[in-house]
């Protein structure tokens, strides 16, 4: 609906394209993301109560991994339920107030990730390449100071970009070629210059996507370095099959992030961008779950006890 100001006509919220061009993804995704979703959520909650109600996984790397699993849980809900509701309601539109909150937490809890998981690096790399010194240098204040610092990045970067993105005036039209309120194809609907916030989200894809990847990488490359010098043969292929599979998350996710938004608007592909954004809002989220904790030997043992108690009380 449009509200009058003066000679201009500023809309009052948006309709989602999604993926109305593309209909056989969208009969895919109607059949399987509703599935998928539920699963993953009552998956993470779980494994967040059980990391949380056994001592013997309190270690610091475990501080880390409920971070992550209640991360995980957010950043998915900031998105999925508004394109389920679009999917099976067929309910496209979104208020302008409703816009600006899932652009929040999206930014929010997009940020938080890369910030994590580079912190998470960090913590392999000290346990790795320092163990001698793992203690004292990541100890338990020191592994909740940098969990504390990526949610406090988050919410300042999301809450500094969402300001910027909607002090800018939308006079029509307003149909969002997307199935969310993203930055890139808002910015197309606003009316006036935005050179400024392109530029204000390609300082913010350099500051808080490349360097965490950047910091990442290099973490790895000491990583593996190390595990070369490993003498036991079992010992390298156990912690070379740990780091790839933890690589191939971290690149899919930030290759992704890196592929979208440090581009020229002029360059924009709207249809490739939905679909990249859809594997890394939803499917590399789903994967962190399985790779980074469902991996974990120990985790997978305390969810087998909990399960056989919940199947079998007695």
């Amino acid at each position: 609906m449009p509200l009058d100001k003066g000679n201009q006509t500023a809309v009052t919220g948006f309709i989602f394209v999604g993926f109305s061009r593309l209909l056989e993804l969208q009969a895919l995704l109607f059949a399987m993301v509703p599935s998928m979703y539920a699963e993953y959520l009552t998956r993470n909650v779980l494994i967040t109560a059980i990391i949380k109600s056994n001592p013997t996984l309190h270690m610091l790397m475990y501080f880390f991994l409920t971070n992550l699993s209640l991360l995980g849980i957010c950043y998915t809900t900031s998105i999925v339920p508004k394109m389920l509701v679009s999917l099976v309601l067929e309910n496209r539109r979104i208020l302008l107030w409703g816009c600006a909150t899932q652009m929040y937490f999206f930014i929010l809890f997009g940020i938080t990730e890369c910030c994590l998981l580079a912190a998470m690096a960090y913590n392999g790399h000290v346990a790795i390449c320092n163990p001698l010194h793992y203690t004292l240098v990541m100890r338990k204040g020191a592994c909740a100071q940098l969990a504390i610092a990526s949610w406090m990045v988050g919410m300042l970067v999301g809450l500094s970009q969402t300001s910027y993105v909607f002090s800018l005036i939308y006079c029509g039209p307003n149909r969002i070629n997307h199935f969310f309120c993203d930055i890139l194809p808002l910015l197309k609907l606003a009316c006036g210059d935005t050179s400024m916030n392109v530029l204000a989200v390609y300082l913010v894809a350099l500051l808080f996507i490349t360097s965490p990847f950047t910091l990442i990488l290099a973490s790895y490359l000491f990583m593996i370095t190390s595990v070369l010098r490993m003498p036991s043969t079992k010992g390298r292929c156990k912690a070379f099959s740990t780091c790839s599979s933890h690589l191939i998350i971290i690149l899919l996710f930030y290759g992704s992030g890196i592929i979208t938004y440090p581009r020229p608007k002029s360059s924009y592909s709207m249809e490739s961008d939905k679909l990249l954004a859809l594997f890394y809002t939803v499917v590399i989220s789903m994967l962190n779950l399985i790779v980074y904790i469902l991996r974990n030997k120990e985790v997978k043992e305390a969810l087998r006890r909990v399960l056989g108690r919940m199947m079998c009380p007695w």
